[in-house]
């Protein structure tokens, strides 16, 4: 009995060690760095746990792999199916709603295709199909790409030819090119607002309710990958889903606007 007690206490010393002081691996989107939010929240996250964190911005897509590869100990990310798929299949758990934005579709001051009169998403992204006006694509299996690529289909439609650009890149940079371009995009508003002042394409289309884009976070499944740390993903859940870090979202401002709005506020 001795000896298997002992045992078993060495299988533990990987899993002890990495609870009491390994760093955490976080996943996000490129549109939490590109906002500037992550920045901005995590030091105060590590003020008040002790917890140092080491994120790795990344498509959702792809940073639901890291997740699912057991490479990172937790994720946020913007695709709700995608994130349920996840946490069905065994990989992820503890998922919880952090806040929410939205996504605008922004173009070229003139607007040749007339978005900016269109009654919704699809019919403005209708409009920049049927006159083969540039758009510029994420590519990449992003929230926004995912998003993207569900419009398309809700108005029946499969971009493709010379006026439809997938770039593989993130958000930031996927607005440079479509500066450049004098093209369409559909972008998150919080990176949008961190951007524009070097942007001369403009937010043509807001405001509709399938534009909503809904954050959450998710931490690796111990029980899969038990070398996690699932216990400092825990303090991150619990922390960044609590009043104090809903205050420092709802106070974060770019050019005084408001670029993310607590779980708390966010509409059904």
């Amino acid at each position: 009995m001795p000896n298997k007690i002992f045992i078993f206490l060495l299988m533990l010393l990987p899993a002890m060690a990495v609870a009491d002081g390994a760093p955490l691996r976080l996943a996000t989107t490129t549109t939490t760095v590109n906002s500037g939010l992550m920045d901005y929240l995590l030091p105060e996250f590590t003020a008040a746990t002790g917890i140092e964190v080491q994120m790795i911005a990344a498509g959702t897509g792809e940073a639901l792999r890291l997740g699912r590869n057991g490479d990172v100990d937790v994720v946020l990310v913007h695709a709700r199916d995608a994130e349920d798929e996840f946490v069905k299949a065994g990989y992820g758990i503890d998922r919880a709603d952090v806040m929410y934005n939205d996504f605008v579709i922004l173009g070229p001051p003139a607007d040749p295709a007339g978005i900016g009169s269109a009654r919704s998403p699809g019919e403005a992204l209708g409009r920049i199909a049927d006159g083969e006006q540039l758009f510029v694509s994420r590519g990449d299996d992003s929230g926004t790409h995912r998003r993207e690529l569900k419009l398309w289909r809700q108005v029946g439609r499969s971009p493709e030819g010379s006026w439809y650009r997938e770039v593989g890149q993130g958000m930031g940079r996927t607005l440079q090119i479509a500066n450049q371009m004098n093209a369409y995009t559909l972008t998150d508003r919080g990176t949008w607002l961190a951007y524009r002042g070097d942007l001369q394409i403009e937010m043509l289309f807001e405001g509709d309710p399938p534009l909503l884009n809904h954050y959450g976070i998710i931490a690796v499944n111990p029980a899969r990958y038990p070398e996690v740390n699932y216990r400092a993903a825990g303090k991150l859940i619990e922390w960044i889903t609590s009043p104090a870090a809903r205050r420092l979202i709802d106070d974060y401002r770019v050019d005084g606007k408001r670029l993310f709005i607590p779980a708390a506020e966010s509409p059904s």
